[in-house]
């Protein structure tokens, strides 16, 4: 390990102080006195929300005046109707850092989006452009319907609205079907941004993503060469950080918020060719992902705003803003810790080659210094000293409880397998539109649901009355 250039990064959901812990290490590195050589920190943005300028409310930027003179890199470069996508982030995340590592300072990656960190810590999972098809795809293509083989020719620019145009929908999803089936088994036809993104990957790469997640089984991820890497995790208890969140939101509408989802919507409506395509806009891309954009979307539609709307508005974004906390931490816990424990070679997580450390944030003031601040500088300390790290489980019951899983499977392949999409043939009712549901549990709750179990009765009856042998109540194809 001595040699490699130290990297730190901190995750965690939404509302929890990843910047604050951000600002304050940079401070402790640049103005402490220390053995270890580096003169200071910088810190990279890895929200990929903050990465556009403006909006800041909406994204919840540190304002400037509270970075204390820290530099934030990645942060307000990029224009609200732009894409900006994670191979991009993660090439301008690796000069960013390379380019500090060379003033003799350390780059702290903060951010959200744990996807980007876990790509940026973990190489060689993203599909690499290619001019020549594979045989698979070649087959593939030669056997499409002309229908299929015109729309893959000329991909629409931007994933279609299953809502207001579910043909378009279903054809795309159909043309990822015949290109590879077991991938398009993983998404429901109705996210047609995946759908599309993964028939791009077989244009850009002449690979099927499942032939390029074959490719990748045949390897364990491991760590980016030349770094060494210390990842914090800032949790709170959701039941604590859930009322932060709510109480953020209400901040956030004094702050501007509304003022700010309006320039947004005059943006999207700018590169819309008319107002009614602004009723469609896809809320998977870009900024427009956001949470509060869509929710505000019937409020600030309105003719007439009412406060019935406001209060429906304000209850959506606390909502999705909680769910989006849940799924963050889902996403730590499932794929970042197995990929880090994966790269570990027995049991000893303090001396991983990516250790994780959960710092407990549930409450705030004293407790904040005692169980975030302190041990996050003393572990950054040594690690940045090479010096031995503490037990990532003995840090705390909550670190102990949340560090420890089963750890899942990290072959790509195996992740592949692990869930798709089934068709419930009950609650089809136009077969242009399948009900599609997750294999699994979902399918079983799904099953016991109120509104199933009487459509397979009525199905029953009809097929009973008709003399026919009647349909099994739990019939899936």
């Amino acid at each position: 390990m001595v040699g490699l250039k130290p990297l730190i990064t901190i995750c965690g959901t939404t509302g929890v102080g990843k910047s604050k812990l951000a600002i304050e290490l940079a401070l402790k590195i640049a103005h402490g006195t220390h053995a270890h050589g580096w003169k200071g920190a910088r810190i990279i943005n890895a929200d990929s929300m903050q990465v556009y300028t403006g909006m800041d409310v909406i994204t919840n930027k540190v304002p400037v005046t509270e970075r204390m003179g820290v530099d934030h890199l990645l942060m307000d470069f990029k224009q609200p109707g732009e894409q900006y996508v994670v191979g991009e982030w993660v090439q301008d995340a690796i000069q960013a850092i390379d380019e500090t590592h060379d003033i003799d300072q350390i780059p702290i990656i903060v951010g959200g989006t744990s996807y980007w960190i876990q790509h940026l810590i973990f190489p060689n999972r993203l599909p690499t452009p290619s001019q020549s098809l594979s045989d698979s795809v070649t087959r593939s293509i030669a056997n499409l319907p002309p229908s299929l083989l015109e729309l893959f020719n000329a991909l629409p620019e931007y994933p279609p609205s299953a809502a207001s145009h579910p043909e378009d929908a279903m054809l795309l999803y159909k043309l990822l079907t015949a290109l590879d089936e077991p991938v398009a088994q993983r998404w429901h036809w109705k996210d047609t941004r995946k759908v599309l993104g993964s028939i791009r990957v077989i244009k850009d790469t002449g690979k099927t993503p499942s032939e390029i997640i074959a490719e990748q089984s045949k390897t364990a991820p491991t760590p980016r060469f030349g770094y060494r890497t210390l990842c914090f995790w800032l949790y709170a208890e959701p039941s604590v950080l859930n009322e932060r969140l709510d109480a953020r939101v209400d901040d956030m509408i004094k702050q501007g918020l509304l003022d700010e989802i309006r320039e947004l919507r005059t943006i999207a409506s700018s590169e819309q060719s008319d107002e009614s395509a602004l009723q469609q806009t896809d809320y998977t891309l870009g900024i427009y992902q956001s949470i509060g954009y869509k929710e505000f979307h019937d409020y600030l539609a309105s003719p007439v705003p009412s406060d019935k709307l406001f209060a429906s508005a304000v209850e959506q974004m606390k909502n999705g803003t909680r769910q989006y906390a849940k799924r963050q931490i889902r996403w730590l816990r499932n794929k970042l810790l197995p990929a880090a424990y994966n790269t570990d070679s027995g049991e000893d997580h303090a001396a991983a080659l990516v250790p994780v450390y959960l710092l407990d944030a549930t409450e705030l003031g004293d407790r904040w210094t005692s169980r975030v601040l302190n041990p996050g500088e003393s572990i950054t300390e040594a690690f940045l000293g090479n010096k031995n790290l503490p037990d990532p489980l003995a840090l705390s019951e909550r670190a102990r409880e949340m560090l420890t899983i089963d750890v899942k499977p990290t072959n790509p392949t195996e992740v592949l397998r692990a869930r798709k999409k089934t068709v419930c043939t009950v609650c089809t009712l136009d077969s242009s539109q399948p009900f599609m549901v997750d294999d699994g549990p979902q399918l079983e709750a799904h099953r016991q649901t109120r509104i199933h179990r009487a459509r397979a009765s009525r199905a029953a009856q009809i097929q009973g009355q008709q003399g026919v042998r009647p349909v099994n109540r739990h019939a899936f194809q």
